[in-house]
């Protein structure tokens, strides 16, 4: 058939159907040209594959966005699943969401803690209860998926505890969290496979410097965010450092990893809310030119491909810790303030004098609060109490009221029939 169809558009020509060269080849080059963008801009797929059949994981921001497709992933391979949620697991939305994760993987071990990363009593509360335990717990994987950005042209906002949101979520409550989950962490096994994988962003590039202060006029939504995630950064290396340097008992080198990890941009609900500035006429125009974001961002899936690949490639284990992956690859940092040991330890320094002084405020508050309910606790059992006596002695009154009537009612007919 293809022959006689050559001869044909050879000796006649092209027939009334066939497009024009000229026009075939615009529609061409104009799909070849966005099918290569979008492939270039979704990504590596993971080339790792492992066995996650009994791994005890700990993953923040596990039920949305990229963490949650993580979650999923590590489910549907036996992964023992813990996310770690801003609610209580008694929430219907967490209910909710883990039985339908328990449905889709057929993974039965999927359960839910209550971490709320704006509230450093609350990240305390549950590291201590997971160390507060002999012998230590299994933990195999920390993944730290949660982070917030606060819409641009937004004013600052500030947690309960008097913090800057950015900084608490997306820094501060994970070197919390990480601090206090250190000795279960150094307790596991020499033969376990420790990893602790942190997600970063590119936008640490623009941050400012770590020791400027960021208040005031020069406080914007997009330095607040590159700040946190350059601290964040720094953090992870100087921690892997903390982890190399501890002296197991057993005399065998350490073997937990942290393990930076760049995901690339992606349509997430939190990138939805970047975009849109947290308003409806955004949302309006994001959904207008939402090809654009189809087309540039990639989605969770393919943004998750190199966290799987941090969880599950060989190679994590064998070499130093502290590495930078992208698109499923090893990647330099493009600051030298990631490795600068003189700003980590400032970073660390003033990161535990700020998390003791809010914590003893916040301690102060709840033992005042504390005191002020049981105050009110004692006076309402103290009015129970009165009204108690009182609606006692009302009865007794009433009852010798009763008994006099009666005796007065007995006077009387006794009188009357002396009267007879």
């Amino acid at each position: 058939m293809p022959i006689p169809f050559l001869a044909s558009l050879y000796f006649d020509g092209y027939p009334p159907w066939f497009p024009e060269p000229y026009r075939l080849l615009k529609y061409t080059t104009a799909a070849s040209a966005l099918t290569l963008t979008k492939w270039y801009s979704s990504g590596r797929h993971n080339p790792a594959e492992r066995n996650m059949h009994g791994r005890v994981v700990l993953i923040t921001g596990g039920t949305s966005g990229i963490g949650a497709v993580v979650a999923y992933e590590l489910a549907l391979r036996g992964a023992q699943v813990v996310l770690l949620t801003r609610t209580p697991a008694s929430d219907s939305f967490v209910v909710e969401h883990v039985e339908d994760l328990r449905a889709r993987t057929g993974n039965r071990m999927v359960y839910a803690e209550q971490v709320d990363l704006a509230d450093l009593h609350s990240v305390r509360r549950f590291a201590t209860r997971w160390i507060d335990n002999a012998p230590p717990r299994r933990l195999d994987m920390i993944v730290l998926c949660a982070a917030t950005m606060v819409p641009p042209g937004s004013p600052r906002i500030e947690t309960p505890e008097g913090v800057e949101v950015t900084w608490m979520v997306n820094f501060l409550a994970n070197f919390h969290l990480l601090g206090i989950l250190s000795p279960a962490i150094r307790a596991q096994p020499f033969d376990r496979d420790v990893r602790i994988v942190v997600p970063t962003c590119s936008s640490y590039i623009s941050s400012p410097r770590l020791d400027a202060p960021l208040d005031g006029a020069d406080w914007t939504p997009q330095k607040a965010y590159a700040r946190s995630k350059l601290a964040l950064m720094v953090f992870a290396k100087a921690y892997q450092k903390h982890l190399d340097a501890y002296k197991r008992p057993d005399e065998l080198p350490m073997n937990a990893k942290v393990v930076l990890v760049d995901p690339g941009l992606a349509r997430t609900p939190g990138m939805r809310r970047w975009l849109t500035r947290g308003s409806l006429w955004g949302l309006l125009v994001y959904l207008v030119f939402y090809v654009f974001a189809w087309l540039f961002l990639k989605s969770p899936y393919m943004a998750s491909q190199s966290l799987l690949y941090a969880m599950m490639d060989g190679s994590v284990v064998r070499l130093p810790g502290g590495r930078l992956i992208k698109e499923c690859m090893d990647v330099d940092c493009a600051l030298k303030d990631v490795d600068d040991e003189e700003v980590a330890k400032k970073l660390w320094e003033s990161s535990d004098q700020l998390i003791e002084r809010v914590e003893k405020q916040q301690a102060i508050k709840r033992a005042k609060a504390k005191k002020e309910q049981e105050k009110k606790e004692e006076e309402a059992k103290q009015a129970a109490h009165v009204e108690e006596i009182e609606s006692l002695i009302g009865a007794i009154k009433k009852g010798k009221a009763k008994d006099g009537q009666k005796k007065n009612g007995k006077k009387g007919k006794t009188a009357g029939n002396n009267a007879k």
